[in-house]
């Protein structure tokens, strides 16, 4: 299977199943010398980790890193950086049904298409337990853009048609779903609440905002920032859209609405999302993904089974009610390891100011 790597230098392989015996990820172009250990990695893989909000699977999963290689004392090496993280709470069981019938909503049977084979246990690679190596290697990026005093910080900005009215990002960290305004947090919590009593799951808007970031990162046509930030957001299996800065918005605005007038302090504004011509410019860098509802749920849905038959399917096990808020470490994750990347491109060059 092809397409399990990412990144052209500052690059990751991930590996492993939703109901296998570990998942992990190795890292390749991470310079030596940044301090690195465990701990920092558990941090982000803590807030991503099951268990922690009333939208969340029961599945109780620790998710204790270990690193294996390119550590040593404390400090980068230079060379690859191997991480495993354990499978502990799997249910295998829970899934034997599903051996002989397609979920609606995943990836089963394009999977089974492609390859003639799949693993029906937990969705095995299409699972979202894939994203915890993303999230590890993420975590390493953090620590090497920290040195270059970049912060990537990822927020909900509306959940099952719930919208934030005013961002708070400094709230977003202090509450379950990373919320961004204080004045909707209950009424999100509550349809939670209720989608949940009903057996169904919703989705959301999460925005994503890397601050700190140089002008200068991004290729032309087709390596463009904005470009690569799309991509590395669809590759998350949960998200079915993307825009940057003002985004869809730009369809209704006039020109001399949507430029940003630049002054000699710099942009007016930041409709471009911190990037033009697929060029960094020294703004906040703004991505929002759509994220769609969950789609194993326990209402009844309609199907086939192998042979090709008719079959009505009732999604049992433990699943989330949305993938907000898990799915917001992971967006992080991902605008980090593009971010990483640029920054290590030998054709980022720094003139005038």
């Amino acid at each position: 299977m092809a397409g399990n790597n990412f990144g052209i230098i500052f690059s990751i392989t991930t590996w492993g199943e939703s109901h296998g015996k570990a998942l992990g990820v190795v890292i390749d172009g991470c310079p030596p010398g940044i301090d690195l250990n465990e701990a920092d990695i558990q941090r982000d893989l803590d807030r991503r980790k099951p268990g922690q909000s009333v939208a969340s699977t029961k599945r109780k999963e620790s998710d204790r890193v270990e690193i294996l290689s390119g550590v040593f004392e404390g400090k980068t090496t230079g060379t690859p950086i191997s991480m495993v993280i354990h499978n502990v709470d799997v249910r295998s069981s829970d899934y034997n049904e599903l051996s002989e019938v397609y979920r609606p909503g995943h990836a089963d049977l394009t999977y089974e298409q492609k390859y003639g084979i799949r693993d029906w246990r937990g969705g095995g690679r299409s699972s979202g337990r894939e994203t915890v190596a993303r999230v590890a290697a993420g975590a390493v990026a953090r620590k090497f853009l920290k040195t270059h005093g970049i912060t990537v910080q990822a927020y909900t900005t509306a959940l099952g048609g719930i919208r934030c009215k005013n961002i708070d990002p400094q709230f977003a960290q202090k509450n379950p779903l990373y919320c961004a305004d204080p004045e909707v947090l209950d009424r999100m919590l509550e349809r939670i609440q209720e989608i949940k009593g009903r057996g169904d799951s919703i989705g959301g808007i999460v925005e994503v905002v890397a601050r700190g970031c140089p002008p200068g990162l991004g290729e032309p046509v087709f390596d463009k920032l904005d470009a690569r930030i799309a991509y590395a957001l669809m590759s998350i299996g949960a998200v079915k859209g993307v825009e940057i800065g003002a985004g869809f918005k730009v369809a209704d605005m006039l020109g001399s609405k949507c430029n940003d007038p630049i002054t000699p302090d710099g942009y007016k504004t930041n409709n471009s999302g911190g990037i033009l011509g697929g060029i960094s410019n020294g703004m906040d860098i703004v991505a929002r993904v759509a994220v769609k509802p969950i789609p194993s749920i326990g209402i009844p849905q309609q199907t086939i089974r192998k042979n090709g038959s008719p079959a009505t399917i009732v999604i049992k096990g433990r699943h989330d009610v949305s993938a907000i808020p898990r799915i917001v470490p992971v967006c992080e994750a991902m605008m980090l390891l593009v971010i990483a990347d640029f920054m290590l491109y030998p054709t980022v060059r720094r003139y005038g100011n």
